[in-house]
């Protein structure tokens, strides 16, 4: 079908409504007859056209604003006008990557892609997903929840610093890095309180874990999951994996496959697949692990990884010999069955 009966749905009210942009120019470059619909913060969704879409420079600096007022009121209305398409969700955080959405969809029985509602709701809560990764084996970091009052969040951090001497503080829902703190002194704790606090949002401490970084796509098929080629991130000195890191290029280097012994790609691998599996998660997603010396262990799952020209989901992919239709066009079917078997 080639993504004819397609609509893809970005934008949405969360932080990383930018990737999302750049995720549906990519994928609407990619699929030729899909509409584009775009989730404004206000709620309402307007009909994009391709050729707006494809000329919309630097999104991950800026925000996108459609040309055209709003064809619907609300998502729910969207939604509903077209109950027999499928919807290629390529929107990240918030209530497109929470289970929100997903629930909405499943409840009028309409095909989309990535996970469901509850594997998505129990993977955007980073410490759901952990404990849920933990009981199938998998070997997690160590964290706390924070807490929202500001003094005894900042003896929290303090404790932490002092038994684990550096930890990464992040919100508990959330991701693109937005929101991460690398600490490891009392200056640092100090700017990550201050940051919480103006924040509002709910965040862990969690022990820094000393290694090498990999990430692992999970692409479901035919014969189950497969794991994709592992991506390593590095670091230059002093830098941290951040929004700035991850999309504007600036102190990281990103490897596909990645530079690291066999055994440790493959041991990686099984990690995300088994994270995957144990989250009941359906079509595919991407975990994030640091390998350290007694072996890899899982910080997260992503449901609705990024799929822009440089996200690491189409980094792995091209390295296994996968075109982006291939995918795109399998990811499409996969809605479609489980829409119809529901």
């Amino acid at each position: 079908m080639s993504g004819s009966d397609a609509i893809i749905l970005f934008g949405g009210t969360s932080n990383e409504r930018r990737v999302s942009v750049a995720s549906a120019q990519h994928v609407a470059a990619v699929l030729g007859e899909a509409e584009a619909w775009f989730l404004a913060p206000s709620g309402a969704v307007h009909r994009v056209t391709r050729e707006e879409l494809a000329a919309f420079e630097r999104p991950f600096e800026r925000d996108f604003k459609p040309a055209a007022p709003a064809a619907f009121t609300s998502v729910v209305a969207a939604l509903e006008s077209q109950p027999s398409r499928v919807f290629l969700l390529a929107l990240h955080g918030g209530e497109g990557e929470d289970g929100t959405i997903q629930r909405m969809l499943e409840a009028r029985r309409i095909a989309f892609t990535g996970p469901g509602a509850d594997a998505s709701a129990r993977a955007f809560d980073k410490e759901v997903a952990k404990q849920v990764a933990s009981g199938a084996g998998v070997r997690i970091a160590r964290s706390v929840h924070l807490s929202k009052d500001p003094k005894v969040l900042r003896n929290e951090l303090g404790e932490m610093l002092a038994i684990y001497r550096r930890i990464v503080v992040k919100p508990v829902a959330g991701g693109s890095s937005v929101g991460l703190y690398h600490v490891a002194s009392a200056e640092e704790a100090e700017r990550a309180a201050r940051g919480i606090d103006e924040s509002g949002e709910a965040c862990l401490a969690e022990e820094f874990v000393s290694g090498t970084e990999l990430t692992v796509g999970i692409v479901d098929g035919p014969s189950g999951p497969r794991a994709l080629p592992a991506s390593e991130v590095r670091l230059e000195e002093g830098r941290a994996f951040d929004y700035e890191g991850k999309y504007l290029g600036k102190g990281t280097r990103e490897i596909t496959p990645a530079e690291v012994p066999a055994a440790v790609s493959r041991a990686a691998q099984d990690l995300a697949v088994a994270a995957h599996q144990a989250l009941g998660c359906e079509g595919y997603s991407r975990t994030d692990a640091i390998v350290s010396a007694k072996g890899p262990v899982f910080l997260e799952l992503n449901t609705l990884p990024g799929l822009t020209r440089a996200s690491f989901l189409p980094q792995q992919l091209a390295a296994e010999g996968t075109s982006m239709l291939s995918f795109l066009e399998g990811q499409l079917a996969i809605a479609r069955k489980r829409r119809d078997r529901s």
